[in-house]
């Protein structure tokens, strides 16, 4: 299985500001050396020696992860993460789109999708809700969207009802649900594969009575090679935002070692966040992962055209 996040923000789409930009170069011409640019060659290694938060980003676009596995393609929520997957990939003849729920960032992607519309390519969709479809074309209704934008959008759509905790198959992949504490509920997929585990668990807001000495979910998070979980806010944040319905990134460790599992890529990142307070979450989960005694297991930040092979 190949994983790639085209969007990784929560909430709303979230573009680098002119003063992120702005410093971001400050920061790295504080740390460059006259010998540092002395010439193309000196240049080039300063730029590789500077922090991922400086060089690079990890992203603005709302929630989106491909699933590959040969020839199976998998859509894992449909944010704004969507449209540039459109303009890299090449229109397969089908894919699975499995949406966690119908809040705005993870849907508003779609109408922005160019495999949308071709004719040629067939979407089927996985929810677990009985009226996906009405709430799916709402998004494109007028006013909302351009009269062209509903007449035009691919046509060859399927809506499939799935149910929490009953496993099924897609092209011998066996794909399970599992229902999470999120306001209107949200719901998180896992995908096995020739003895390799993946799990999507956006939008939740996890709390120790959730899991602790229950086995409840045992078949989606249990022993996971990798999981994506949302871990949006500090733990000063999420008791300020009781009943938002997201984490803090140690409760994202909490819930993975009590699964048992291997890697957690921290996702659905806080909007008004900028990369170096990003940064410095993911520092703070590695070091909680230390402190509770299980600097065995791996943590990550989920960043735009980063991919995971499984």
């Amino acid at each position: 299985m190949n994983i790639h996040f085209w969007g990784v923000r929560g909430s709303v789409p979230t573009p680098l500001s002119p003063q992120q930009i702005q410093s971001k170069i400050m920061a790295a011409i504080q740390r460059a050396k006259p010998e540092d640019l002395q010439n193309a060659e000196t240049r080039a290694k300063f730029i590789s020696t500077l922090p991922s938060w400086i060089f690079g980003t990890a992203g603005g676009n709302t929630a989106c992860v491909e699933l590959q596995n040969n020839n199976t393609h998998i859509i894992l929520d449909g944010g704004t993460g969507l449209r540039p997957m459109g303009k890299a990939r090449s229109c397969p003849e089908k894919y699975h789109v499995f949406l966690s729920h119908f809040h705005w960032d993870h849907i508003q992607g779609f109408p922005f999708f160019d495999h949308a519309y071709n004719p040629k390519c067939r979407f089927e969709i996985y929810s677990h809700y009985d009226d996906a479809e009405k709430y799916f074309w709402s998004q494109v209704a007028e006013p909302y969207s351009p009269p062209s934008v509903g007449k035009t959008l691919a046509k060859n759509i399927g809506f499939n009802r799935i149910y929490e905790d009953e496993e099924f198959e897609i092209d011998g992949i066996k794909i399970n649900s599992h229902k999470m504490c999120h306001p209107g509920d949200s719901y998180a997929f896992s995908f096995e594969y020739d003895g390799k585990k993946f799990v999507y668990a956006t939008d939740v807001e996890l709390k120790i009575t959730d899991y602790k000495n229950s086995s409840y979910g045992e078949g989606v998070f249990k022993n996971a090679d990798v999981i994506v979980i949302d871990s949006q806010y500090t733990v000063e944040e999420v008791y300020r935002k009781e009943n938002w319905g997201h984490s803090a990134f140690c409760y994202a460790v909490d819930f993975a070692v009590y699964w048992g599992i291997k890697k957690v890529y921290l996702f659905h990142h806080e909007p008004t966040y900028d990369d170096k307070k990003l940064n410095s979450i993911l520092q703070a989960a590695r070091w909680y992962a230390q402190y509770i005694n299980h600097s065995d297991i791996e943590i990550y930040l989920a960043k735009e055209s980063q991919e995971i092979v499984l």
